[in-house]
């Protein structure tokens, strides 16, 4: 028997205490940066409303947050660049999620350093994942290894190393020169 839920009372609007409560619960349960953070809780005031005499100062939270040590935008940086390397993600597709998440040119320098250092292990752990080139069963014909380029290139992979994996027999050794 479906019995109707009884209605959600609205959220009381936020003050300066709410505001605070919610911004600590938010960078406990999401690793974010102080853009992603900013964002939310700019989105939260503008939802439940404001109810306090000063005006709400999110920014001023943020830098306090970050200055404790809750967000930090090189370690999430670093972090999810480790992360893309592991999943086989390139160097464009690392920029682009960087730059949605707001985290600056400085704090990204570390990041995309390691990117670069690892950008052909990205690449081989890609190509293990989808089963290509080097690691596919069987060699591919020639429209499906199109498909597998243009996967490869979505995955933010720079053409001539994606063209050297996609075009790679099953079992040949892809160096790294």
């Amino acid at each position: 028997m479906n019995r109707p839920r009884p209605a959600k009372k609205p959220a009381p609007p936020l003050n300066e205490e709410r505001m605070r409560q919610l911004a600590l619960f938010y960078v406990g349960k999401y690793a974010t940066t102080q853009a992603k953070l900013s964002g939310y809780l700019a989105r939260k005031t503008r939802e439940r409303g404001w109810d306090d005499e000063r005006p709400a100062d999110i920014a001023a939270l943020t830098e306090q947050f970050a200055a404790l040590g809750y967000i930090n935008d090189a370690q999430f940086a670093e972090a999810r660049s480790r992360s893309f390397v592991r999943r086989g993600f390139g160097e464009r597709r690392l920029n682009e999620d960087l730059r949605a998440s707001g985290i600056g040119n400085a704090d990204a320098i570390a990041a995309k350093a390691h990117m670069e250092e690892s950008i052909f292990s990205a690449a081989e752990n890609f190509a293990r994942r989808k089963r290509l080139g080097p690691f596919a069963q069987d060699a591919a014909p020639p429209e499906k290894r199109q498909k597998q380029l243009n996967a490869f290139l979505r995955a933010g992979h720079g053409f001539d190393l994606a063209k050297r994996f996609v075009y790679a027999e099953p079992g040949d050794e892809i160096s790294e020169d």
